[in-house]
């Protein structure tokens, strides 16, 4: 079993730059792909970002160039930082891991864009 918090996120204004942090717990030594994804209002959850356990990365191409995702292996812990965000951007975010037993999901965090 995998455990991820979730921090991070809340209310700013468009322009503005936000961060999220997942930290994972328990069988981590099996992590290997760690992502983001988000859910607006109405609409279906949407990959935002992955990185491999190498350091590839791959991105939304609504996302390209504002959001970068990053790991810290030592401390089992995906960061997102968002800039120049988007009243669009404004979802709730979910950090995912994959292990070798399935992947897991963190609580998910509200982030609103006012314009």
């Amino acid at each position: 079993q995998v455990q991820l918090v979730q921090s991070g996120g809340g209310l700013v204004q468009a322009g503005g730059s936000l961060r999220l942090s997942c930290a994972a717990s328990g069988r981590t030594f099996s992590i290997s792909a760690m992502g983001w994804h988000r859910q607006a209002p109405g609409k279906q959850r949407e990959l935002v970002a992955v990185i491999s356990s190498g350091g590839t990365t791959n991105y939304a191409d609504s996302v390209k160039g504002r959001f970068t995702i990053s790991r810290d292996n030592a401390e089992n812990t995906v960061y997102l930082q968002m800039n120049s965000l988007k009243p669009e951007d404004t979802a709730v975010y979910y950090c995912e891991v994959a292990t070798a037993t399935g992947n897991y999901w963190g609580q998910g965090t509200q982030v609103t864009v006012s314009s």
